[in-house]
């Protein structure tokens, strides 16, 4: 099959990351000596740099490793409700919906202490000696990509008359930053290089600096930054100014902290993700549906697969959260989805048809059923995590994108991360940090009762879903991608076309892709479109006339434009390694030898 890169091959290391400069900066550090934690580390923060718009340091991080001999686990970084979030805050000030961006949205950041957690526990490496990378391109220049500038352009009047402080970081003498133009961040490097300081002064070991450092984002000038700006009432996206309700005494009680993932088998492989307060089970239900006999990529296994995507997506809309009280054992069982995948027939769904595990009634937002009877919000074909648009009212809706990065190395560890948040179209720029406050609790509910409810201590459900794949007890593929919703769509389809399609990682990430948008968006302001799928024209006319015929209300997308996967995977027997990187957008590259 032709590709448009080789799956690369090799025995020392692999990096797949959505920007070249991170999957450069993970080799670098491989060569280094260090391992795989350490490469992902240090090319989670060169992301800060180079995508700014995707995600910051004070976002949120699920990461899932699997060091070498052991078995997978999550590492979770993502922050919680503040203490003063309560549903009755937000109501009372006339909202139904978190705004999509402002103070009011953030929750507790949580991707620094993760990579912090990562870095003393698996890592080797010291932080001066993972933060030099991000340092000196924050210091010196980072070439930017386009889609930075183009993202300023969206929001220049907010930063031109609210945000300022974000005006003269990416607005310099009124220019948004073209492609290919150095830019700096000189608030942001000496951030880093004063935490350093403050813990290398705790002591020469390792781990105390790590640790050192880890109190200086909770308790020190970091978190009175961040509390600060926390505070100040904001122009958001509801079109009037509001403060937010993180304070120091949450951030001081935050810490990342490890879990086991939720895991499902199928033909041999089993895949591991976090649990239900992200939408990772989505993708093993997808799984668990699936019936025998498809023939990989015929009409009929596409269609299969965006039906089989919407229940999954329906049990996630009702189910899923961090007050979730719903047994995945029962959402994975052949019972239940023998049931499930009756519902499947020869023609598209229209409907939100949540399942009834255990014989309970599905829960739904009233904003859902608002959307469900035709009140919805719209929004483009497209919109939602994956793009950055704002409302015509220049009132500062904007929706971010995502990152991620892949290791594995030569010992056999294995890593994969999906960074995001803390965009630089969330919240304004703070001066003495050169970054923002994130945006991720847009995605909860301001209705009491439900699995994603607002509460204070609960984490927002993430749309943030790292994978690893083993074999034999064995991580073999450690894999995923940006795109809010979309996530755990591309990535069964990248799966499949490895697992059960026999294609090697690149051929998988270069398929034509697609996904469905009928379930309400986790992204204010919440819509869905049921029965629309987005799908890759080069997929062909012959099939994409078949799924309309079916009833599917294909919009047909350029030729690249669904999917933006990173892969690297491990066979246990040879040791050999390889990876592969999305073509799409031109950004994302793999390194490895």
């Amino acid at each position: 099959m032709f590709t448009t890169r080789p799956t690369l091959r090799g025995t020392f290391g692999m990096a797949s990351s959505t920007h070249w400069l991170a999957s450069a900066t993970a080799m670098a550090v491989l060569e280094d000596g260090g391992n795989a934690f350490d490469a992902a580390v240090a090319a989670g923060f060169v992301l800060h740099v180079a995508e700014p718009h995707l995600n910051g340091p004070a976002g949120e991080v699920p990461i899932i490793l699997a060091p070498a001999g052991t078995n997978p686990r999550v590492l979770c970084g993502q922050g919680p409700a503040p203490a003063g979030a309560t549903i009755e805050h937000y109501t009372s000030l006339g909202l139904d919906l978190v705004p999509a961006t402002g103070p009011l949205a953030s929750a507790v950041p949580g991707a620094f202490d993760a990579w912090m957690l990562l870095l003393r526990d698996h890592g080797t490496k010291r932080l001066s000696e993972v933060l030099t990378y991000a340092i000196g391109y924050a210091e010196q220049g980072c070439p930017a990509v386009g889609r930075i500038g183009e993202t300023v352009e969206t929001v220049r009047h907010l930063f031109e008359t609210e945000w300022t402080t974000s005006a003269e970081v990416y607005l310099r003498d009124g220019k948004a930053p073209e492609a290919g133009r150095l830019l700096r961040n000189p608030a942001l490097a000496a951030t880093w290089k004063r935490l350093i300081a403050e813990a290398e002064a705790a002591g020469p070991g390792r781990e105390t600096q790590i640790d050192a450092a880890r109190r200086v984002w909770r308790e020190g000038f970091i978190a009175e930054e961040l509390a600060t700006a926390a505070a100040e009432s904001t122009m958001d996206s509801s079109g009037e100014r509001h403060a937010g309700t993180l304070t120091g005494a949450d951030l001081a009680a935050f810490s990342a902290h490890y879990e086991q993932p939720a895991t499902y088998e199928w033909n041999g492989w089993t895949v591991a993700k976090a649990g239900l307060w992200s939408q990772g089970p989505a993708f093993l239900q997808q799984l668990a549906l699936l019936p025998d006999g498809l023939e990989y990529g015929s009409p009929a296994y596409l269609h299969t697969l965006v039906e089989n995507s919407k229940l999954a997506m329906a049990d996630r809309e009702a189910w899923y959260g961090d007050s979730a009280d719903v047994s995945l054992d029962t959402l994975l069982s052949p019972d239940y989805n023998e049931h499930r995948r009756t519902l499947v027939g020869e023609e598209a769904s229209l409907e939100l048809r949540p399942g009834s595990p255990d014989g309970r009634e599905p829960r739904l937002s009233e904003h859902t059923r608002r959307v469900l009877s035709g009140a919805s919000p719209d929004v483009p074909p497209g919109a939602g995590e994956p793009t950055v648009a704002m409302d015509v009212a220049m009132n500062g809706v904007t929706r971010g994108d995502t990152c991620h990065v892949d290791v594995a190395d030569r010992w056999g560890n294995m890593i994969s991360a999906t960074p995001s948040g803390g965009w630089l179209q969330s919240n304004p720029v703070i001066p003495a940090l050169g970054f923002p406050l994130g945006t991720r609790l847009q995605m909860v509910w301001l209705q009491p009762g439900l699995p994603n409810s607002l509460a204070p201590g609960k984490r927002p459900r993430t749309t943030l879903s790292p994978s690893l794949a083993l074999r034999g007890g064995e991580a073999v593929m450690a894999f995923g991608t940006p795109g809010g919703d979309q996530q755990d769509q591309w990535q069964v389809h990248f799966f499949l076309a490895v697992a059960l399609g026999g294609l090697d990682l690149q051929g998988a990430i270069d398929a034509p892709n697609w996904h469905q948008d009928g379930f309400p968006s986790s992204f204010y302001p919440r819509p869905m479109h049921p029965g629309r799928l987005v799908i890759e024209s080069r997929i062909g006319e012959d099939t994409i006339g078949e799924l309309r015929r079916r009833g599917h209300r294909v919009v047909t997308g350029a030729p690249w434009s669904e999917g933006r996967l990173c892969a690297v995977a491990r066979d246990p027997e040879t040791g050999l390694l390889s990876a592969g990187a999305n073509p799409r957008g031109m950004q994302g590259y793999a390194a490895g030898r």
